[in-house]
């Protein structure tokens, strides 16, 4: 490799920073090529009376002028090299220091700092952005008060935003074609929340009044001509407002809170103090243009953003080794507001079901690491499943330990210590323990420890003493992160984890039995959390009255992969009568895996009579393997679930018909030492669906029709899973044998499609499910369909993504190569996130049938987009290079195509250090 090696920072090496910066005031000049950018930073140092020098980030800037204490600092007294300035002693104990530098950012492709986008400047500082647009210490534990003046052109960037409320606004003395705008922010942060906007917008404005009588702007920005599609948006900042003061007891501290929608974004939102800056798709929706599923993304987007201005904002981290401190506990909190706002028990189905895709692979990949890893190369590499998803289990964990009111003792007793401080994950936890007296020192485990845990059950009953015997082991095999940490010379924290385990015991008759422990005097209630804190322990459950069925993780009461022998009829039993709905749905998901499992065999034995290998080209190879191992009970079981959601919850239904993915496949193989075949997964996976359409078309049918809208669309809960169930049952149908597709299918996939913006069976989730659909048929009428669409929708950027993935996410043979024809497409464009998104990292992360073609195409294709990639936007190639992970777990001549892939991306010179940290652990292994 041509690449240096990415340089290591470890947690055990923090220091507190040699300076703080009291305060800091900017003003930034944005002229045509560049921007001119003075800083004024009030410089404090830490330990009074030290010799250390003032050492300062600086990426990527033109230093024009640096001053000290009024005066020009002599060159000799500093050095700027290797993105930083150093100034060297003797330096005062409270010191001014000045600067004036220039930065591009009409050049700057990594949309990191400032950058151009279509309608203005825009910034983002996290986690390391702010070094990109002035000198300053970069890390998250330096607390600043910031104030910023904006100077723009006065007809091209109307609107000059940033941090904090407006204190004055004029023309420019020199320029009258020029104005500036001044803000300030009356509390200390730390410069990775630093946010400055100069655009041409549009402007929805609202009032909220908070729970003491304050009057609060709200604004949301969008591009012009988009003002129709923010209403949602609004809407749902201020349900999330509400719900903070009435869960969590925190009200909004600004006279404004601004978010403001930009086309060109690396992630999803960011929380900067008062000026949100998100991504268009988590901001502008229309029923015409936007999903069910973007309202709900919007919902929770909105409310995780807002929740940041306690959890991330006015109680920040210390250093990014403690990201998951704000980032676990704000997905936790949103999740929260997402099932007191939506479903709860869907909102949580879903939440595991995206772990298991996301964060479980993880945890057995070569970037494993816990949800505070003890070392890492490059931060950006961390914003991960681990760190959000699984760092919200652990907070949900301690608020299933502790009980709603403990944890909200815990959170107030949190703020009341740590306010305006940038803290630890221990801070957390210690405000926790302390506010509900239990012992969490063994709990801590979970925040250095990588890996998914397996918990083994075995139960017995006694009829005769009536009691009901669980015996509960837990394991965690080692993972890639120990072997970085062992290579390194770092200490493993190792022992038992505290997991807490839901547990009901349900009833021959469907009953839940009362819950009474050995030696306890009286039952306490039906649903019990038993604390797990050793290698193996055993409970006694007594006067249970016949032989139950154990419902363990009741609302997955802990991120771990669950081994529990139960039979087909056990599992059927609690889909029929579980009183957790989690847990209702996660006894079919179990009882597909398990068919599924049988299938996948079944496929590869077929392959082995055929004497040949099912590859991408072989869409019918599932004809082969027959569909003897697929049970009747398992067809009839679907048919309740149908029924019973037709008479109660249409959207439970829809998740529960929802097969187990084809990653979620992919795991269960390997938990059986076998290597991952993705044709064998896919394969058996469309077997089962087109069984299920055979045997159950008629009530599909029925359904369909039952579910057919009458109202004026709404994301209200209600119609949302009306919409699911019947775009299920259309999904199922699609599956039919030509005949019945050309002859009762396809002309309600196309009226779907020609419905437009219809309010309600033209909506965009109606159309969308019957695009994706259409995209995995090889009809004729898909070709065309999929030209109409992009012509009705070419100038809706959001929804030109979703025709751009429905097309990267096709089963269909050859969609490696429609996915190079499309990158040629005039609406692609490399440089924008959200498309790369949308069709590259759709084809590398949800199509893994061609991902993982055995011809290596898939992952040919993928190094050469990373290859050009990670010149322009290190971030999103190396998010892309998260696709190899798993490679190692394939055959090997799937191996064989991903290390030359690899290494190819890997001998690139001047890789991209995100990129880098990626490929290197993925070839280490």
């Amino acid at each position: 490799m041509r690449t240096e090696t990415p340089v290591t920072l470890y947690l055990k090496d923090y220091a507190p920073p040699a300076w703080r910066i009291e305060s800091a005031d900017l003003h930034v000049a944005i002229h045509d090529d560049h921007a001119e950018v003075r800083a004024r930073l009030d410089c404090v140092r830490n330990t009074a009376g030290g010799d250390d020098a003032l050492v300062l980030n600086g990426e990527a800037l033109e230093l024009v002028g640096l001053s000290l204490d009024g005066a020009p600092l002599d060159p000799a007294r500093y050095v700027y090299g290797d993105d930083l300035l150093r100034i060297a002693g003797p330096l005062p104990d409270r010191c001014v220091l000045e600067s004036v530098v220039r930065i591009r950012p009409d050049l700057n492709t990594q949309l990191s700092g400032l950058y151009r986008s279509q309608d203005g400047y825009f910034t983002q500082c996290e986690p390391e952005g702010f070094r990109r647009i002035t000198f300053f210490p970069d890390r998250p534990d330096v607390m600043t008060k910031f104030s910023c003046t904006v100077e723009a052109d006065r007809a091209r960037f109307p609107h000059l935003l940033s941090n904090g409320n407006p204190v004055a606004a004029g023309v420019c003395d020199d320029d009258a074609a020029r104005h500036w705008a001044r803000w300030d922010d009356p509390y200390a942060k730390p410069c990775y929340l630093f946010a400055l906007v100069a655009a041409r917008l549009d402007v929805l404005e609202d009032e909220y009044v908070t729970a003491s009588g304050r009057k609060v702007r709200l604004a949301v920005y969008v591009e012009p001509g988009k003002l129709d599609q923010c209403g949602h948006a609004m809407a749902a900042l201020k349900k999330a407002m509400r719900w903070d003061e009435e869960r969590f007891g925190l009200e909004y501290d600004l006279d404004q809170y601004m978010i403001v929608a930009v086309g060109d974004f690396n992630m999803g939102a960011m929380e900067n103090k008062g000026l949100n800056i998100f991504n268009t798709k988590y901001v502008l929706a229309r029923p015409d243009t936007a999903t069910d599923a973007d309202y709900q993304g919007i919902d929770r987007v909105v409310a995780h953003e807002y929740f940041h201005n306690w959890t991330g904002n006015r109680v920040t981290c210390r250093d990014w080794f403690q990201l998951s401190l704000k980032e676990g506990l704000t997905v936790f909190r949103d999740q929260e507001f997402g099932a007191d706002t939506h479903s709860r028990a869907v909102t949580r189905i879903q939440e595991v079901r995206a772990l298991r895709v996301g964060q479980f692979p993880e945890d057995v990949g070569p970037m494993a690491h816990p949800i505070r890893p003890a070392s890492y190369a490059e931060i950006n590499n961390f914003y991960t499943a681990t760190v959000y998803n699984k760092g919200a289990e652990v907070i949900r964990m301690m608020h299933t330990l502790l009980g709603r009111e403990a944890f909200r003792r815990g959170t107030d007793l949190y703020f009341a210590r740590h306010d305006g401080q940038a803290v630890t994950c221990e801070d957390f936890v210690a405000a926790m323990q302390d506010a509900s007296g239990i012992d969490l020192a063994q709990f801590r485990r979970w925040y250095a420890r990588a890996g998914t845990p397996r918990l083994n059950a075995s139960s017995s009953y006694d009829a005769t003493t009536r009691r009901y015997t669980l015996t509960l082991t837990q394991t965690l095999a080692p993972t890639a992160y120990e072997k970085r940490l062992t290579e390194s010379g770092q200490a493993i924290v190792d022992g038992t984890l505290h997991i807490p385990v839901a547990l009901g015991l349900v009833l021959p008759n469907g009953n839940d039995a009362p819950l009474k422990l050995a030696g306890e005097a009286e039952a306490s209630g039906t649903t019990r959390v038993l604390s797990l804190t050793e290698p193996t322990q055993t409970f006694v459950f007594e006067d249970i009255p016949a032989a139950p069925v154990a419902s363990l993780l009741r609302d997955f009461s802990a991120p771990v992969q669950l081994e529990f022998e139960q039979t087909d009829a056990e599992l059927a039993h609690l889909m029929a009568h579980d009183d957790d709905a989690f847990n209702r749905w996660e006894a079919g998901q179990r009882l597909a895996t398990r068919v599924l499992l049988a299938g996948i065999a079944a496929q590869q034995r077929a392959a082995l009579m055929r004497h040949t290998l099912p590859h991408a080209g072989e869409d019918d190879s599932w004809r082969g393997a027959g569909s003897d191992w697929i049970p009747d009970a398992f067809v009839a079981a679907c048919g309740r679930v149908l029924d019973a959601g037709l008479a109660g919850d249409p959207a439970l239904a829809a998740e529960a018909l929802n097969l187990p993915a084809e990653a979620v496949l992919a795991e269960a193989v390997v938990s059986l030492g076998q290597p991952i075949d993705p044709e064998a997964i896919h394969a058996a996976r469309v077997a089962l669906r087109r069984h299920l359409a055979a045997r159950l078309r008629d009530a599909f049918e029925a359904a369909w029709a039952a579910l057919t809208p009458t109202a004026a669309y709404a994301p209200d809960g209600a119609q949302v899973g009306q919409r699911a169930l019947r775009n299920a049952c259309l999904g199922y149908l699609a599956e039919s044998d030509v005949e019945y597709l050309q002859s009762a299918v396809v002309p309600r996939l196309t009226a779907q499609l020609a419905a437009g913006g219809n309010m309600t069976d033209g909506n965009m989730t109606s159309q969308m499910a019957a695009l994706a659909t259409l995209a995995n048929l090889d009809l004729p009428e898909r070709e065309a369909t999929l030209a109409d669409f992009y012509t009705r929708w070419q100038n809706e950027a959001l929804v030109v993504d979703k025709w751009f993935a429905v097309q990267a996410t096709s089963r269909l043979p050859g969609t490696a190569a429609r996915v190079r024809a499309l990158m040629q497409h005039p609406a692609f464009d490399l440089k924008n996130p959200n498309r790369v998104y949308a069709l590259i990292r759709g084809f590398c992360g949800a199509n893994p049938r061609h991902f993982h073609a055995f011809d290596g195409s898939g992952y040919a294709l993928a190094a050469d987009v990373i290859s050009e990639l990670q010149a322009i936007n290190p971030q999103v190639a190396s998010r892309i290079a998260r696709s190899f992970d798993r490679w190692r777990q394939f055959d090997a001549g799937r191996q064989a195509h991903a290390r030359v892939a690899l290494e190819r991306i890997a001998e690139i010179e001047d890789l991209a250090k995100d990129v880098a940290e990626v490929v290197g652990n993925a070839l280490k292994g």
